[in-house]
Order: C-alpha cells, then structure tokens, then sequence
C-alpha cells in the first residue's frame, strides 16, 4: 500500500476518533493505530526501494552519456584522421576534428548536467517526501504517548 494512503487512513483513524471532553486528547482504536504503523513500517522501504531505483537511473542516463560522448569523440577522431589524409584539406581537416570534440565535450557536458539536475530534483522531493512522512509518523507516536500518559494518570487516579 502506498504510504500517503497510509497517512490518509492514519489520520482518518484520528478523524473519527472520540475526543475526551475539556481535552484536545482523543481516544484512538488501539488495534487499528498499530496494524496502520506496520503497514508503513513495510511501506517506507519501498519508498526507499525507490530512491535507489532513481539513483540506479540516474548512473544509466549518466552511462548512457558517456557512452555517446566517447562514440561522439571517436568519429570525430576519425573523421580528422581522414581529413588530415588529405593534403590539400589538412587544416581544415584539424580546425574541424577540434570542433567537433569541442561539440561532444559541450553536449556530454550539458548530458551529465541534465541527468545530474533531474536525479537531484527526483532525490528533493523524495526527501521532502520522506520529512512529511516522519513528521507525521512523530506527531501520531506523540500523540499515543500522551495518550499513554493520560490513561496511566485516569488510572492511578481512579486507584486512589
């Protein structure tokens, strides 16, 4: 199950939860708390899962572009071995072998910027993700503290 759905029925548990008069506290179905925090105890590391999927994409793109900047500077290797063949066309032939890797080191370049922007942008968000999801898996164990508490007090107090 996702872990956004978990939180939605997380804090629909809280919704319908009965409150105690003259208390912001609430009285929260036990049973139903915990099996929702095991669901997201099994649900965060398939968030984590896929992270490292977007890491192992990222390596790929940046593979990729490395393996067409290589491909990219060997034809351009050999297009200038070519040209410098020819005697009557050998500065030219070097002038553009040195713009054509020139041009593969620009677009490598800019491949291994694109790939590095879109792993950071997918990474940030997870992260953000991941915040909000501890955020709000703190406020609901603070809140059964509480409630731990306050029970624990009802208790000690109805002993006496």
């Amino acid at each position: 199950m996702d872990i956004l759905q978990l939180i939605d029925r997380l804090e629909e548990l809280f919704n319908e939860s009965k409150s105690i008069p003259l208390t912001r506290n609430v009285m929260v179905d036990e049973d139903r708390m915990l099996d929702i925090i095991d669901q997201m105890r099994i649900a965060i590391p398939e968030e984590v899962k896929k992270a490292q999927q977007l890491l192992g994409q990222r390596d790929r793109v940046l593979a990729q572009a490395q393996e067409e900047a290589n491909r990219t500077l060997e034809l351009a290797r050999q297009k200038a071995d070519q040209l410098v063949m020819k005697d009557s066309v050998a500065q030219e032939a070097q002038r553009r072998a040195e713009q054509i890797v020139a041009q593969a080191r620009v677009e490598a370049e800019n491949i291994r910027a694109d790939a590095d922007e879109y792993a950071l942008n997918s990474l940030s968000q997870l992260r953000d993700e991941l915040e909000r999801i501890s955020n709000q898996v703190v406020n609901g164990i603070r809140l059964l503290k509480d409630e731990q508490v306050r029970r624990a007090s009802v208790s000690q107090s109805e002993d006496t």
